[in-house]
């Protein structure tokens, strides 16, 4: 038993496919479950209420943005972020490693840690395990990230190696920085493309009893479909069966249906969000780019069988106006419908295999 007492309630036939779920100190989670990104602590464009009316379990914060504004200091004041924000349900932060990976020329890692320079101000800082782990008790979330070296897949094996041998020092940095916390925390799959770096990974890892497990390096930069899909094949094999499997940072429904074939219970990703304030929806057809002249007259939803707010009040005509009038309200109504499209594909995964016909539903799916 760990801190989140993870049960499997269903698996699917010929797939790895598992329906479970877990208790954070906040919330219960039912898996397989897609978490909407709140970097800040907000999801862009939509209020706690209408999180909630969608569905969404737990969401993810940024431990790098919120270490440099607020400040730890603010969420101890505040007694947390679930506070804060005004949110009840369960909250999962990262370590900040793919931020600080994504400076590019603006960082520095060594043992110690990742040496960065803020966007805010130019302020150099050094956030090591320890203080990754320090900031992440103060934001009180429910699930904390170790921190770990992201690298793309497309890393040398000896920069892939070296990489995951710091992400394992790192992590037991950060089991030992979270003392007698009673917040949960998982350990990060690193190893590139390489095989042998994944098993080795998870295997070191799995010994360090985390409470849960993420395979990370799948969603950086340059990483094709199959990548990410090997990244996951190479690890689940030796992943303990009674924790949660996290992939991080993958939102796309095709890869969804992908991920949890494979064995995976979480996902996030800031892709549906994103799309909206470019104007596209999600669709069981296909995107939509709700730009398109077509759409000016088209007084019908955007999706029939949705049954989002965006979809049961108004019309792809309307949304369409708001786009290109460039109010913000279109934007907040796509990134409703698109986080409600990506939380009720998980709801119909997660009853699919319960009734054992994941594949049936896959397979509807991708005809569509």
């Amino acid at each position: 038993m760990t801190r989140l007492n993870f049960k499997i309630e269903a698996t699917s036939s010929g797939t790895q496919a598992r329906a479970g779920r877990f208790t954070t100190l906040h919330s219960e989670v039912l898996t397989p479950v897609f978490m909407p990104v709140g970097t800040r602590a907000t999801v862009k464009g939509q209020t706690i209420e209408s999180l909630k009316e969608n569905g969404a379990q737990c969401l993810l914060a940024n431990t790098y943005h919120l270490f440099l504004r607020p400040g730890a200091e603010v969420f101890r004041k505040f007694g947390g972020i679930h506070n804060f924000m005004k949110w009840d349900g369960s909250i999962l932060t990262d370590s900040g490693g793919f931020q600080i990976f994504s400076l590019h020329k603006d960082r520095k890692m060594n043992e110690e840690g990742a040496e960065f320079k803020s966007y805010l101000d130019g302020q150099t800082f050094l956030l090591t395990p320890e203080l990754s782990i320090e900031t992440q008790k103060a934001i009180g979330s429910d699930i904390m990230m170790v921190l770990d070296q992201c690298i793309p897949s497309t890393a040398s094996y000896e920069e892939a190696k070296a990489a995951m041998e710091l992400t394992h020092r790192w992590a037991l940095r950060s089991l030992a920085a979270r003392g007698d916390s009673k917040q949960s925390m998982f350990g990060i799959v690193q190893g590139a493309e390489f095989e042998d770096l994944r098993e080795h990974c998870v295997k070191e890892l799995v010994k360090m009893d985390f409470d849960g497990y993420s395979i990370g390096g799948v969603a950086n930069d340059g990483e094709s479909k199959e990548d990410m899909y090997k990244a996951i094949d190479f690890s689940i094999p030796y992943l303990p069966e009674d924790k949660p499997r996290y992939l991080m940072g993958v939102g796309d429904p095709i890869d969804l249906f992908e991920g949890v074939e494979r064995g995976i219970d979480m996902f996030d990703c800031v892709h549906p969000t994103r799309l909206a304030r470019h104007g596209n929806a999600f669709t069981r057809t296909g995107k939509i780019n709700i730009r398109n002249e077509k759409f000016k007259e088209d007084f019908t939803p955007i999706e029939d069988s949705c049954d989002c707010y965006a979809c049961k009040n108004y019309t792809k005509a309307y949304i369409r106006h708001l786009i290109v009038s460039e109010e913000t309200f279109g934007a907040r109504l796509l990134s409703i419908h698109n986080l409600r499209f990506l939380i009720r594909i998980m709801e119909d995964i997660r009853v699919a295999i319960k009734e054992d016909k994941f594949l049936e539903l896959k397979e509807n799916f991708y005809n569509k």
